[in-house]
């Protein structure tokens, strides 16, 4: 019977031992959290589609990380909606909603105060880009891409 105690004890600790050894590694980007880099591109959660523009696309309260268009800080709000087309035209739309947010961010000045969001403006740029994220977040892409291009026309 004592033998019998021996060889489940060091069964169950074999299997302990493998089971450790199986567990991921707490590496920096395992201990990330939603929020927690805020503005960080490698940020978690990560997305590579558009969401959380209107309520028929919003899944979640924490809104993934986008893919970034790839443009430097000088870029105008014209350069993100040429990369928003652009993006939409290749099936991207995650990147292209960051490019939206970001062309609507340059039209309004850069402001990126808490306050500010909701306000509402008299800019016909900022309200076409509005336009052109809801049709995204309705999933109509075509349509976006039409908004867009009047709001590079302008």
């Amino acid at each position: 019977m004592f033998i019998a105690k021996i060889a489940a004890a060091g069964l169950l600790g074999l299997v302990a031992v493998q089971a450790l050894a199986q567990a991921p590694a707490m590496s920096d980007a395992a201990q990330m959290r939603a929020g927690l880099n805020n503005g960080d591109r490698e940020s978690l959660p990560r997305s590579t589609k558009a969401s959380n523009i209107v309520t028929s696309d919003t899944r979640s309260n924490v809104a993934p990380t986008l893919p970034s268009p790839g443009l430097n800080e000088a870029a105008t709000s014209r350069d993100y909606l040429r990369a928003a087309r652009a993006s939409l035209a290749a099936g991207h739309t995650g990147q292209a909603q960051q490019s939206l947010e970001m062309a609507e961010t340059r039209e309004l000045g850069g402001s990126t105060a808490p306050d500010l969001a909701g306000r509402a403006t008299d800019n016909p740029k900022v309200v076409e880009i509005k336009d052109a994220l809801h049709a995204l977040g309705s999933g109509d892409k075509a349509h976006a891409m039409q908004i867009i291009d009047v709001a590079l026309r302008n």
